[in-house]
């Protein structure tokens, strides 16, 4: 195995456990792209074990710290997955809730690699080459822990994973891309292979819960809907009304079809539009609840101050046009904008709306994308409950 040695003054956040060794940090290393490296401090002392990748800024994922060397074999995997398992067994009833986050990478101290369940159906996400070429090997142990259907999604375009998948993106045996799942009770179809990242978004199930229990008889207005995961709760939590808004006519087509799935279409109204123009079109005073859950604005530093701007503009939408004592959702996924920028930006909206806003709750992403505490960075996903006087 190779060598990673670190440089004598860039040791500390390795030692402290941080996953992310950059390349400025590494005095030498002669590994290829992908291959498994052993890391060492600048005076030969063993650190642990990480992912060697010339070609990022980020040169090294590191997956496991020891002094001591460790064989990187089956079983040292198999219990890292088995570990990501018993954390999900104790949070979920099947019976209420199949589709969650199996194993949410650094959060779950396996840097590049996504696991998402849907019943039968594991989703992996590999973000690195060296997760790629684990990938058989993967396949084997979670087929061992009873786990028959791998579907693998990426946006790599690497040779290697082109001639691992069986057919269709498929790591193992092979089955409809098309699943129903169940959510807080609540039925949901999935397309693996079509549906947004790795076929929903999963990591608002905690959230779309809050809208559930605030919903009864509220007009609400769910913005940037897309297949309406907020709109169902509301309307399984009580709803007056929900109007589900989003640029694509598609995915208004499949939110009224999830409303006929569960048996609450008839209060509901799908409205292809883009979102911007709808808040700025849409009468004053109709609304008791808004939803702002938009795409990523920013997903680098670079696109900060479009981003930071596009966000502002929909929250003092939402504040101008919200009735009086209305409760307002709004998010951020944008992993370039932190709690803090985008708490100032909402701040900034209000102001700028001459309304009385006050925080009710701060939101963020569920229990099955745990946050490693020695890796913030696995925390993303940022939203705010806002009571509008």
């Amino acid at each position: 195995m190779n060598q990673l040695i670190l440089h004598s003054k860039r040791e500390k956040s390795i030692v402290n456990r941080h996953h992310w060794i950059f390349s400025g940090a590494i005095k030498s290393c002669k590994a290829q792209n992908g291959e498994i490296v052993s890391v060492h401090k600048s005076s030969g002392e063993l650190l642990g074990y990480g992912f060697f990748d010339p070609n990022s800024q980020i040169a090294c994922r590191m997956f496991e710290w020891s002094r001591t060397p460790l064989e990187i074999e089956s079983d040292y995997w198999k219990r890292k997955f088995q570990k990501a398992i018993n954390l999900r067994t104790a949070l979920f009833n099947h019976e209420d809730t199949n589709c969650y986050r199996l194993l949410h990478s650094e959060g779950d101290f396996l840097p590049g690699l996504i696991i998402d369940r849907y019943a039968n159906i594991l989703v992996l996400q590999p973000k690195i080459l060296g997760i790629e070429k684990l990938l058989p090997l993967f396949g084997e142990i979670l087929n061992e822990l009873g786990f028959q259907h791998l579907y693998i999604k990426s946006k790599s375009s690497s040779i290697f994973l082109e001639q691992l998948t069986l057919s269709n993106g498929w790591l193992t045996e092979e089955t409809n891309v098309e699943t129903e799942v169940k959510e807080n009770g609540l039925t949901f179809l999935i397309n693996v292979e079509t549906g947004q990242k790795t076929g929903f978004f999963i990591d608002q199930r905690s959230n779309r819960q809050d809208v559930r229990l605030r919903s009864i008889n509220k007009t609400v207005l769910n913005a940037f809907s897309y297949t309406g995961g907020f709109s169902l709760y509301a309307l399984a939590g009580g709803a007056k009304q929900v109007d589900s808004v989003d640029i694509s006519s598609n995915a208004i087509d499949m939110a009224n079809d999830l409303m006929s799935l569960n048996k609450l279409q008839e209060k509901h109204r799908g409205i292809a539009a883009d979102c911007f123009d709808f808040l700025n079109e849409m009468p004053s005073n109709y609304y008791d609840m808004i939803i702002l859950d938009p795409p990523a604005f920013a997903k680098h530093k670079r696109a900060l101050k479009n981003a930071s701007q596009g966000y502002k503009q929909i929250n003092l939408k939402a504040f101008k046009k919200i009735k009086q004592g209305g409760l307002l959702y709004t998010f951020s996924c944008s992993k370039a904008i932190d709690k803090e920028l985008f708490q100032r930006i909402v701040f900034s909206a209000a102001v700028e709306a001459h309304r009385e806003v006050r925080i009710i709750d701060q939101l963020h992403q569920p229990e099955d994308h745990p946050v490693n505490i020695f890796h913030p960075e696995t925390e993303y996903l940022k939203g705010l409950l806002l009571y509008v006087s």
